[in-house]
């Protein structure tokens, strides 16, 4: 039995992204998301690359200077991923749902907002569709 603990908790302990800090709230549909913040280049470029896990109710949130239009890809990322844009009103103006990691780095398909935002929240994938988030649902982020 306690060979079976430990090689759980060491499974576990693995699956856990490396020097994760939650440092935010996002509050979406009632759903609070413990989230790690993206906002300098070097954060937003590397986001959630390489991670081959993310817990539940938790993601990145990527924070821009100014609103744009920010088009995501998926190079590098293991794992399907939901990729919501929210304006400078915590309006979400688009939504990439379930979004299908890619390895081939040269071919990865770009993802772009239909309106400038200056927030994006990325999730793990199907979350969107298992919370009934949509386009014009509002978002509350707590620091």
């Amino acid at each position: 039995m306690i060979v079976l603990i430990l090689i759980f908790a060491i499974i576990s302990f693995f699956k856990m992204p490396i020097n994760t800090s939650y440092n935010s709230v996002v509050i979406l549909k009632d759903q609070k998301i413990q989230v790690e913040i993206a906002d300098s280049f070097n954060k937003r470029a590397k986001g959630l690359m390489g991670r081959e896990f993310l817990p539940t109710n938790s993601g990145m949130l990527f924070i821009f200077e100014k609103e744009g239009i920010y088009p995501f890809w998926m190079a590098n990322t293991l794992i399907n991923l939901d990729i919501i844009w929210i304006d400078k009103n915590l309006k979400i103006v688009d939504i990439s749902k379930n979004t299908p990691p890619c390895k081939a780095k040269l071919l990865c398909k770009n993802y772009f907002p239909k309106h400038k935002a200056l927030f994006v929240l990325e999730l793990n994938g199907n979350w969107c569709e298992k919370n009934k988030v949509e386009i014009g649902d509002f978002v509350e982020i707590k620091r």
